[in-house]
């Protein structure tokens, strides 16, 4: 919280602080010298992660009102990145009951407790529309035909409706974050694993690649800075599957093989794919659904116009969020050293 021209130490309450943003978002506002208090659901992880680093936590869900608000209990600022992902039919509900209920609870306690400053996570889901030109702070709440699409285009409505009653809320969207250290295995990191097996598919599109670690910057700054309630995008730098391509065979030091494909054939493929998954057990592991590649070869590119200005934020250069994603996949077995090519020699 900036006091003049001075930056006070705040208590800051974290959901999602073991998945990837809300990790990284964690350690920037601890290396800025900010308390924390994190809302987890695994003690166990929490540590494998921070270390003795993290002092207070509360163990719990977001849908739990008694840990939500235990968690919130004197802080005067908060970060809720937590969310539910899942293709699976059988999880709907469970979605959106986390995300748009865990939302509820999160921010609507945090504004009623009298929280100055308040960080939602949304995401390019809650905004897109195919036939936009642009995603801006100006954007509308977009269209979603799954669950989790759904779930966070409600979240979206929800915190506009606090907004407009003067509730101190920042919205932030990444594009597709990228970077070191992810926790888990996200869908952007599942992507460029894919690509790093040689075969880039050469659509019309391409998608906006965001590194973690300023994500984490933007949300010190949201914090720290004197600013009115806003919506800020993150997407990042925009390659087309060509350039992206090119990117990793740099890299990498290999040729990359470029597939032509219809982006129509991709979104039935992408059907296909959903159709099998209703009837599974166990949805198909791999990273095509129809709605990825809706995304894939029709995005629509976000202006992080406001967050330069606003925050003086500077990107940093896509190549090198590349490097460092790809080299921790590596050390955490997701990626072959073989595959990774110049990256790790």
């Amino acid at each position: 919280m900036l006091i003049g021209n001075t930056i006070t130490s705040m208590r800051i309450m974290i959901t999602g602080g073991t998945g990837f943003i809300g990790y990284h978002s964690a350690l920037a506002l601890l290396d800025a010298g900010h308390e924390l208090c994190l809302l987890i659901r695994s003690e166990e992880k929490m540590r494998g992660l921070f270390g003795d680093r993290v002092i207070d936590y509360v163990v719990g869900d977001v849908t739990d009102e008694k840990k939500v608000r235990e968690a919130l209990e004197g802080c005067n600022g908060v970060i809720h990145t937590a969310a539910m992902v899942s293709i699976d039919k059988k999880d709907n509900q469970r979605v959106h009951e986390t995300n748009v209920g865990g939302t509820r609870l999160v921010v609507g306690n945090a504004v009623n407790m009298g929280v100055t400053d308040i960080i939602y996570v949304s995401s390019v889901t809650a905004l897109y529309n195919p036939k936009a030109k642009i995603l801006n702070e100006h954007s509308p709440p977009g269209t979603a035909n799954n669950a989790y699409g759904k779930s966070k285009v409600a979240c979206e409505v929800y915190i506009r409706e606090l907004q407009d009653k003067g509730a101190p809320i920042h919205i932030t969207y990444p594009g597709s974050v990228i970077g070191p250290d992810d926790p888990a295995l996200t869908e952007p990191h599942v992507g460029l694993q894919t690509c790093l097996k040689g075969l880039i598919p050469m659509m019309v599109g391409g998608s906006q690649w965001v590194d973690v670690r300023d994500i984490a910057t933007a949300h010190c700054r949201l914090l720290e800075l004197d600013l009115s309630p806003g919506r800020y995008p993150l997407g990042g730098h925009f390659l087309s599957w060509s350039a992206l391509g090119d990117a990793l065979g740099s890299l990498a030091g290999r040729r990359m093989i470029k597939i032509p494909v219809m982006g129509g054939v991709m979104r039935g493929v992408g059907r296909l794919v959903d159709s099998i998954n209703a009837v599974l057990d166990t949805p198909l592991d791999i990273p095509v659904t129809h709605e990825a590649m809706v995304y894939a070869s029709n995005w629509v590119k976000m202006d992080d116009t406001l967050a330069k200005t606003d925050l003086g934020l500077e990107l940093r250069p896509v190549e090198e969020s590349l490097r460092d994603a790809i080299r921790s996949l590596v050390e955490a077995g997701h990626v072959s050293v073989k595959e990774a090519g110049d990256l790790i020699s």
